[in-house]
């Protein structure tokens, strides 16, 4: 029998950090909004495109995947213990970029302007800033 050697999986907390705390979830937020609104910038221009974006080429599938994505952020503002009235305002930016996005053919034009997972962050790193300072970044 040939030696064969196992090739140990990935650290995937190196990659994705899997705690339950702060700093955990807001570093995991931080990637998954990068994602979904900034992978790449637009030649020329300051304008960046995300997946959420990418998505709305697939009609209505694309949507419902993008709108699950930016609830998981909501989920895990509610792991945070943010307000009821903050959640929902999640919700709603969320509820309004699927309504958006499911306009044929031209509803990746208001996604691509109404970033809900960019205003759904700015109001967790609120919250967090202000609740938790210690996962506070200063930003260069």
């Amino acid at each position: 029998m040939a030696n064969t050697t196992r090739m140990s999986p990935p650290n995937l907390g190196s990659i994705v950090p899997l705690g339950t705390d702060a700093a955990s979830v807001r570093r995991r937020i931080e990637g998954l909004e990068h994602v979904l609104e900034g992978l790449f910038r637009i030649p020329g221009t300051k304008q960046k495109v995300g997946l959420d974006v990418i998505l709305d080429v697939l009609p209505v599938g694309g949507d419902i995947v993008g709108a699950a994505m930016g609830a998981y952020m909501v989920w895990e503002a509610r792991n945070l213990g943010m307000s009821k009235l903050q959640m929902a305002r999640m919700f709603g930016n969320v509820g309004t970029d699927f309504l958006l996005g499911l306009i044929p053919f031209v509803g990746a034009i208001p996604d691509f302007f109404f970033r809900s997972n960019t205003r759904n962050l700015k109001i967790i790193k609120k919250h967090l800033d202000k609740h938790h300072p210690s996962t506070a970044v200063i930003e260069g």
